[in-house]
């Protein structure tokens, strides 16, 4: 019966979502009001998909006719309630979960709750899709009502609400003598408007301050970053420089690695990392494309052989938390929200919310230091007058340096035991062990999992840098550069500006963004071909001051053809002409001016003739 669709008498279309004993949990598909446990049904019937989505006029959609655009939305508001799903038989418990989103994501709890049982009547996320509504406007009161809370009750200043009310009645239900008018609402009305309008947590910042919220009035959800974390699928993406020092293949010190992870935030689970020297998105995109890379065979490559449960996942998180940081906030890292994954940033005066991948990295960096002390590693007394520099110790280089990074992050995930883990009663019915990888492995399997089936593919041609691109007929212009496709004729033809994307290291292609699809333009201009945007931009530069230096050139040159022409013209003065007989002038011209070319051939001939005759002679 589960997930079937029943009617009954009196005509109301029931999904049954879950059973037990004689009860069974239920969600009305036509008022579509949060699900309810029911003892008894009369008599009902069985009825098909077909007949709900006729009834209430929705249908699914296929998920391959969506837009780029429509998917994110979709994901979005999915990851809404996700983590709700686990838990949806229970009143309780799915209600604060509920508040608890409601205030992480600034929304109402009745979004969440319509999102949800959409969702539970159609049982498809498509449904999710926004749908054209008529937006209320407001009335001219609550206009005013709205000004007055804006302008003198949500400010530091701190005025009561009838205060606040009364210098609305002031400024905007008086005449011109200062006299009350009739028509004006109430001081019932203004507190109900406030009570049904305020956000507290506007109100707490903006009467009291951002430092004074943050330690007076944010909630208190949990410990560090899992406040982030009910399900599967949320986490922390940070970078650290390693506390070592490492050589090339020629034994010359080149440095410390920048070392970039994202670690789960319910179960602490490594997803993937990116260890090089250079940080920013440069080490972002390393990042993801490890994420979604295959764990075991990306470990082959290091003749690291691992069980198929140590480091399951390839698919890419739906909420990334991040700090601040330069690379985080860019426009070319926010482009992934196209992947339908949602970006937190972490909030002010929130340092403790860092703690699940700081603890990553300091459990990483000790389980290595330990061993390769005198080796490169860093020692506490570093920046100490006197201290002992360590880069003369350095004999590791970042392919070994690699290997044993993955060891230890296998070790972090599959090893390290979660002494102070929150296990559910299910979970240790489940007999789940306290590591990062069996938590995951069943987090992951929980229809609550925020996780995205993502390709190479895609991260790489969405993390690509962007660009404004100009069609033209001599082609797509982009960085200074033509391009090519045979089915954009009609663009050529007609112009118009387009987004493009674009890798840095190689101008041989570009990707036309239509419609979500990325579409490859081939370089016209081969002589740039397998140069990279500096290089060409370079050539360019020199181009550019090359002719520059030749504009005086230019002057002079024609400042002189314009002498020469002149001083040849000087005799040639115009004077009134007959204009008869043209044909006539033209056709003696023509007979003076003609040259016979056989002539030449002739005495050619002649010559060459004289010349053989005389050999002979002379052989004879």
């Amino acid at each position: 019966m589960q997930n079937n669709l029943i009617k009954i008498q009196d005509g109301t279309i029931y999904r049954i979502l879950q059973e037990r004993d004689s009860e069974w949990l239920v969600i009305d598909c036509i008022k579509r009001t949060m699900p309810k446990w029911i003892e008894s049904l009369a008599e009902f019937e069985s009825v098909p998909e077909s007949v709900l989505w006729v009834t209430t006029g929705i249908y699914p959609t296929d998920t391959n006719t969506l837009s780029t655009k429509e998917k994110k939305y979709m994901n979005e508001h999915y990851s809404l309630f996700a983590s709700v799903l686990g838990v949806i038989d229970d009143e309780k418990t799915r209600s604060y979960i509920i508040r608890e989103i409601a205030e992480l994501y600034k929304v109402t709890k009745q979004t969440i709750r319509n999102n949800l049982c959409l969702y539970l009547v159609y049982q498809d996320i498509t449904v999710l899709l926004p749908h054209k509504k008529e937006k209320r406007n407001l009335t001219n009161d609550e206009k005013n009502m709205r000004w007055a809370l804006n302008k003198y009750y949500y400010t530091t200043k701190k005025h009561s609400i009838s205060d606040v009310y009364t210098m609305m009645l002031k400024e905007k239900y008086c005449d011109e003598t200062g006299h009350l008018k009739e028509d004006h609402p109430s001081i019932h009305q203004f507190r109900y408007y406030f009570q049904k309008t305020k956000k507290l947590q506007n109100l707490y910042i903006s009467r009291g301050g951002l430092k004074d919220y943050q330690k007076n009035h944010r909630p208190l959800l949990g410990d560090g970053v899992q406040e982030f974390a009910p399900n599967v699928g949320f986490g922390m993406l940070d970078s650290t420089i390693c506390d070592i020092y490492l050589v090339n293949d020629a034994r010359e010190v080149v440095g410390r690695p920048i070392l970039t992870a994202r670690v789960d935030g319910y179960s602490g689970m490594c997803l993937g990392y990116s260890l090089g020297w250079k940080g920013g998105i440069y080490s972002v995109k390393g990042l993801m494309l490890n994420i979604v890379a295959d764990k075991k065979e990306h470990c082959k490559k290091f003749g690291i052989d691992i069980a198929d449960n140590v480091w399951d996942c390839h698919q890419m998180p739906g909420v990334m938390i991040t700090d601040k940081g330069s690379e985080y906030i860019s426009e070319n890292f926010e482009q992934i929200t196209e992947l339908g994954i949602r970006l937190i940033d972490l909030p002010s005066y929130r340092p403790e919310l860092k703690g699940s991948v700081e603890k990553f990295f300091d459990l990483i960096q000790n389980s290595f230091k330990t061993v390769l002390k005198g080796k490169g590693v860093i020692e506490p007394d570093f920046q100490e007058r006197g201290a002992h520099d360590y880069r003369k110790d350095a004999c590791i280089t970042l392919e070994i340096f690699e290997k044993v990074l993955l060891h230890c992050i296998i070790y972090y995930n599959s090893g390290r035991i979660l002494e102070n883990y929150p296990f559910t009663e299910e979970m240790l019915s489940a007999n789940i062990k306290p590591f990062a990888c069996e938590v995951w492995n069943y987090g992951r399997n929980r229809n609550n999992a925020n996780l995205i089936d993502v390709s190479a593919e895609q991260v790489i041609m969405t993390l690509l840098p962007r660009c404004i691109g100009k069609f033209a007929r001599n082609g797509l212009k982009v960085n200074g550069l033509r391009y090519k496709h045979p089915n954009y004729t009609e663009m050529y033809l007609k112009g118009g500006e387009v987004t493009v994307a674009y890798n840095p290291d190689s101008v041989s292609d570009v990707w036309l963004i239509d419609n979500g699809e990325y579409v490859k333009f081939e370089l016209i201009e081969s002589r740039y071909e397998h140069m990279n945007v500096a290089n060409v931009a370079s050539i360019n530069d020199v181009k550019k001051e090359v002719i520059k230096q030749a504009e005086n050139e230019n002057k002079q040159a024609k400042i002189n053809l314009l002498k020469t022409i002149e001083v040849i013209t000087a005799g040639s003065v115009p004077k009134s002409v007959p204009i008869k007989k043209i044909r006539e002038n033209r056709t003696k011209e023509e007979t003076r001016t003609h040259i016979d070319f056989t002539k030449g051939v002739k005495k050619y001939a002649t010559r060459l003739s004289n010349y053989y005759h005389k050999c002979y002679r002379e052989i004879v």
